[in-house]
């Protein structure tokens, strides 16, 4: 589709023609997104979310967009020519609809505004445009109730305006939690449930959809929005994910500038790249920003502690980081259960991830070393290992919300080995009740996760439990953790003299053994 090409799903010309440009073949019209006539003209580094919800608003079935996840990180905002990184609702004013006629800002902290990123110009068209259709924004209370009100007018106006008179318009909304909270349907305040409402009304009315009008909800976590907003069909979720490899390179090379990287670090932009996986743009600014302005060069010990301490901030401690100093070889016993995880380990190094399973089952009694063998897996792998810690917590929706962030981190860390303690405690199952569902949410949001084959050999779960029979059958099935790996405690004597001799390297242990044996005979 060109711009010159009608669009049979949009009244207004497909890609937003302001009200200066109107129809008007000899004028031309304005472009959906900066710098691109049509979804084929989208720049190659516009990231994967913003291309997507180009796809559905191009498809003139989705005006509503929530977009979550990495909500609070840096954003792309040129070509290579000016890479430069602005956050999220500066790129979707000025990059995603750039050419738009009115693009809105609202949060409950600074009320209702016009954004329009860099470019003055626009700007202050903008603030003349609004103060027409809408009226002066700087009088306007911050509460949502007022801003709905006036905004649910402008809407039905703008739809029932002439060609000539009608505009295209945006609202960004940041925070948009406090304005749709979840809860039970029912038991949401009245002004809750009114802009609730008005929302859903907007993104499900077809009159909206045939115009170029648009609304993005931006929150970091999607469980703590609205389930009836959510999950409407007519509003489109898109995650917004951690940076990825070229992402963090180019961020890398901008955030240095003029500095020569090797001044500071002992690794170029390129094995930065590769070893920050899983860090958001805002901490990587932060390690290099703290090498530069510190003189403390970033060598192998200070990146090591300094990502250590950058990834359990970015999870709010609910995932502990360990760097194993074992491997598979000090572990005593165990025989066959560390035969196969040699074969894995070496199928992982190959790069066979599609032979790899996607977890484990590693059962027993207290005592056995569970914990101790699966550390000494990721030891010998030589990839990083987490421990998952208790995400759960006692305010409704909470819970969900820390595990969609824990399970963000993961999907953009791989490869990763998560070790979960207690399993059957922590994972919760489909038939749990007493709290609201929160366990059977979890348990859902977890088997999925577990069940996704895309991050075969990226994400390698461990389930540890004392006691098997009560974790979910689901969890123990094939393409989850389907290698079960039973775990006793030495009983011949040659296991228990390795397992003395190791823990007490150095010692004499016959002199040891005939003291026990005296010191039991008397």
């Amino acid at each position: 589709m060109t711009p010159d090409q009608p669009d049979p799903k949009r009244a207004d010309p497909p890609f937003s023609a302001g009200p200066d440009h109107g129809n008007d073949p000899e004028k031309g019209v304005r472009p959906l997104f900066e710098g691109a006539g049509s979804l084929a003209d989208l720049p190659r580094w516009f990231p994967p979310w913003a291309a997507q919800l180009a796809e559905l608003y191009f498809s003139g079935t989705t005006s509503a967009f929530v977009l979550h996840g990495n909500t609070n990180d840096y954003v792309r905002m040129g070509d290579a020519r000016e890479i430069r990184h602005g956050v999220l609702a500066e790129f979707l004013a000025e990059q995603i609809f750039g050419r738009w006629s009115l693009v809105l800002h609202y949060d409950l902290g600074r009320g209702l505004r016009v954004a329009a990123g860099r470019d003055e110009q626009r700007l202050k068209e903008m603030v003349t445009l609004a103060n027409r259709k809408l009226g002066d924004l700087s009088i306007l209370p911050k509460d949502p109730a007022a801003t709905f009100a006036l905004l649910d007018r402008f809407v039905r106006h703008n739809i029932m305006a002439n060609d000539d008179d009608r505009i295209s318009v945006a609202l960004i909304m940041d925070q948009a939690s406090y304005v749709f909270p979840s809860g039970e349907p029912g038991r949401l305040s009245l002004q809750s449930s009114s802009q609730l409402v008005s929302m859903l009304n907007w993104a499900m009315s077809p009159h909206v959809k045939r115009l170029n009008m648009a609304f993005v909800m931006v929150d970091e976590k999607l469980a703590d929005l609205s389930d009836r907003l959510t999950g409407n069909p007519h509003v489109a979720a898109i995650e917004v994910p951690l940076p990825d490899v070229k992402a963090r390179e180019a961020f890398v090379q901008a955030s240095a500038g003029d500095t020569p990287i090797a001044s500071f670090s002992d690794f170029d932009a390129s094995q930065l790249a590769t070893l920050t996986a899983g860090i958001s743009l805002t901490d990587l600014n932060v390690l290099i920003q703290s090498a530069r302005e510190s003189g403390k060069r970033l060598d192998s010990t200070v990146f090591r502690a300094l990502k250590k301490r950058l990834l359990e901030r970015q999870c709010h401690g609910l995932l502990e980081f360990i760097e194993p100093r074992w491997t598979l070889d000090t572990v005593v016993g165990h025989d066959a259960a560390k035969a196969r995880l040699r074969e894995d380990a070496a199928l992982l190094k190959r790069g066979a991830l599609d032979t790899l399973p996607m977890g484990y089952l590693l059962c027993g009694p207290v005592g056995t070393g569970k914990t101790f063998l699966a550390e000494c897996y990721a030891g010998s792998i030589g990839i990083p290992c987490v421990v998952l810690r208790n995400f759960r917590s006692k305010y409704v929706g909470e819970t969900e919300g820390n595990l969609e962030m824990v399970l963000g981190v993961l999907r953009s860390l791989g490869p990763v080995i998560v070790i979960v303690d207690e399993a059957d405690a922590a994972l919760g199952n489909r038939q749990a009740s007493g709290d609201s569902g929160t366990s059977a949410r979890v348990f859902s949001m977890i088997a999925s996760q577990m069940g996704d084959t895309r991050f075969r050999g990226q994400i390698i779960w461990m389930l540890l439990t004392s006691r098997p029979d009560l974790l979910p059958i689901d969890l123990k099935r094939q393409g989850r953790a389907e290698v079960h790996i039973p775990l006793f405690y030495p009983t011949s004597a040659a296991d228990i003299d390795k397992m003395l001799r190791i823990d007490y390297k150095g010692v004499n242990v016959n002199s040891w053994y005939d003291q026990w044996n005296r010191a039991v005979s008397k």
